[in-house]
This record gives structure tokens, C-alpha cells and sequence, in this order.
């Protein structure tokens, strides 16, 4: 595994989990709309999670090609990767390098204490805000007040966890 990688075993709120889920349905269900101009949006690309099936111990590679448009993340770009198992807990959370178009490639070992089921496996381009849904990269940290992150879509990927 990756020196880089913190592992933590936290549990997050039931509450907060019930509620991501329901702004996900509501959102996944609005989609997201062009940008002012009718150009298409320039966001993140989709990420992949290989193999679709682990168990605890083995490796996992999450990946994404190169945007096909022009995100420019910056020669020092990072991806936030974390892991939510099946119990709520994040058992992952991390960075890893990321090209300026958005590829990346980061394997790790899925933590042995990861509850068996469905594996959350997010990975969102690292102070990042794309919920204007415009595709225009919007630093966190610019101007003259600082903002939170906030996305339309979480980017998920299912991750089986078996024993």
C-alpha cells in the first residue's frame, strides 16, 4: 500500500449518511445541465474501480483516463480517494497524484477490517468545486473568502466486499 495512505477507521453519522443518499437520488435524478453558451460542461472523468470484487487484504485499483476537454487541475493535482464500507466507516482516505487533464492510477490494498457487502469508492479531483455544474474549474481555496467543497454528485463507485 501506498506510503502516502492514511487509514482510519471512523464512523460516520447515520444521519449524514441517510442524507448524502437522498441528495444523490434527488440529484442523480436532475442530472446535470450544459453550461451558458451551450458548450458541453467540463468535468472530472468518470472514474473506474478494478477488480468489482475483492476480499479484505486484496488489491484495488481505482483509475480515470484524461478528460477529453480541458479541466487544468495544475502540474501539482491531486485526487481525494476514500472508501466507505458496507458498515459506514471510512476505512480510506487519501490523495494521489493526478495528471492536469485528470487521469490518475492509484492501487491499494483494501483494509482487513473493511465490513463485508458494497464498498462506497469516491474519488473527486482533490480542492475541486464542480456544482455550478458549468464545468469552469473552481478552486476551493481562491478569492477573497474561503469555500467549501460542495458537488452536485459525489462521484461513487461500488466496490464488492466479500469474506
Amino acid at each position: 500500500m501506498s506510503s502516502s495512505a492514511r487509514l482510519t477507521r471512523r464512523r460516520l453519522p447515520r444521519a449524514a449518511l441517510l442524507l448524502s443518499a437522498a441528495m444523490l437520488a434527488t440529484l442523480a435524478s436532475a442530472g446535470c445541465g450544459a453550461s451558458v453558451g451551450g458548450a458541453p460542461p467540463c468535468l472530472p472523468p468518470e472514474h473506474t474501480v478494478s477488480p468489482s470484487s475483492v476480499k479484505p487484504g486484496d488489491s484495488v485499483t481505482v483509475s480515470a483516463a484524461e478528460a477529453k476537454c480541458d479541466p487544468r487541475y495544475g502540474d501539482d493535482a491531486r485526487i481525494s480517494i476514500v472508501l466507505i464500507d458496507a458498515a459506514g466507516v471510512e476505512v480510506l482516505n487519501t490523495t494521489a497524484p493526478m495528471a492536469d487533464a485528470g487521469g490518475f492510477t492509484f492501487t491499494a490494498e483494501v483494509p482487513l477490517n473493511s465490513a463485508p457487502g458494497v464498498m462506497a469508492v469516491n474519488a473527486m479531483p482533490q480542492g475541486v468545486d464542480w456544482c455550478d455544474d458549468t464545468g469552469k474549474n473552481n478552486r476551493v481555496s481562491q478569492g477573497e473568502f474561503p469555500l467549501e467543497r460542495a458537488s452536485c454528485v459525489l462521484p461513487t463507485k461500488p466496490l464488492n466486499i466479500t469474506k
